[in-house]
């Protein structure tokens, strides 16, 4: 990934989510818990985190929108989400009325990537097996689920709270546990999902697709045109095109578009460069350009969205 990009690292995500009741171990783990407002805007921007991130909402009996690089998922009722290195973020402010709002709970669980790294569970395997089948990042919780990942939750609170000689290696433990539990409750979503698993020509339209978001999440700060992308993937400009616009019915170029401006959305709130700094960083001709580009699929211009 271009190092240029910008990522919220663990100590800046605790420091925006300061108004909530967080404890952590340095800069590898913490956990917060936040109850649901609209005046709450850490979330209500994209942002690109720099680690693995667990978020569990309980009762959102109105409807909470969350939005994973480019698609956007409706959270009803008890659900969990995750989230893994390079994700851009946002949670938009779908809950309306104030009676359900304060019945809304999230807990957030974050991780650093070296912190995960040491934790005696295959955590991409997880997400590997789990994620890429399922057409949702994410799993319906029922009550007794939230009763169970809650009591792992106050255990980790207290654990964290206490000044024990071991508590990194007695985190990972718990962690590792919680891990195990997840997949568990995952296993008949699981099933359901690979049954549902798309076969034939229509399966490798779907991989292709799939192959060239990849490639563009990675590469889109520098590279925009589809020839590119087609050459990594073994295809001809052509042929990718149309599988693209098969599977998504948008463009190839529409795509990348989508992400240079997600990504400008990031820039723009969350790294303090400069505008000069982030039209270099996303290889625009000039600031011209870049602002006609930024207004044109936004209605705003950069310094607007800046200061919005």
């Amino acid at each position: 990934m271009d190092s240029s990009l910008h990522y919220v690292s663990i100590p800046e995500l605790r420091s925006a989510l300061s108004f909530a009741d967080s404890s952590g171990l340095g800069d590898d783990f913490f956990v917060a818990e936040i109850q649901y407002s609209g005046d709450h805007t850490t979330f209500q921007f994209p942002f690109r985190f720099d680690g693995y991130m667990a978020m569990f909402v309980v009762s959102a009996k109105a409807g909470l929108g969350v939005d994973i690089d480019l698609n956007h998922y409706d959270i009803t009722g008890n659900a969990m989400i995750f989230f893994t290195p390079g994700n851009i973020i946002r949670i938009d402010d779908s809950i309306k009325d104030l009676e359900e709002e304060k019945d809304t709970k999230i807990v957030v669980v974050a991780m650093s990537k070296d912190y995960v790294g040491n934790i005696h569970f295959d955590f991409n395997k997880l997400v590997v097996e789990s994620l890429s089948i399922l057409n949702h990042p994410y799993v319906e919780l029922s009550w007794s689920d939230i009763q169970i990942l809650s009591r792992y939750l106050l255990t980790i609170r207290e654990v964290l709270g206490r000044d024990l000689v071991h508590k990194k290696d007695i985190m990972g433990s718990l962690l590792s546990s919680i891990f195990y539990l997840i997949a568990s409750l995952w296993t008949d979503k699981l099933a359901v999902a690979r049954v549902d698993v798309i076969t034939g020509d229509s399966s490798r339209a779907h991989r292709v697709f799939r192959n060239f978001l990849d490639l563009v999440t990675e590469y889109h700060a520098s590279e925009r045109g589809m020839g590119f992308y087609a050459q990594k993937l073994n295809l001809t400009p052509k042929y990718l095109s149309k599988l693209v616009k098969q599977v998504s019915g948008r463009s190839g170029p529409d795509w990348i578009d989508a992400f240079v401006i997600l990504e400008a959305k990031n820039m723009l709130k969350y790294s303090g460069s400069n505008i000069k700094e982030i039209v270099y960083r996303l290889n625009f001709p000039n600031q011209s350009v870049f602002y006609k580009f930024f207004k044109a699929h936004t209605g705003m211009t950069p310094s607007e969205y800046r200061n919005s």
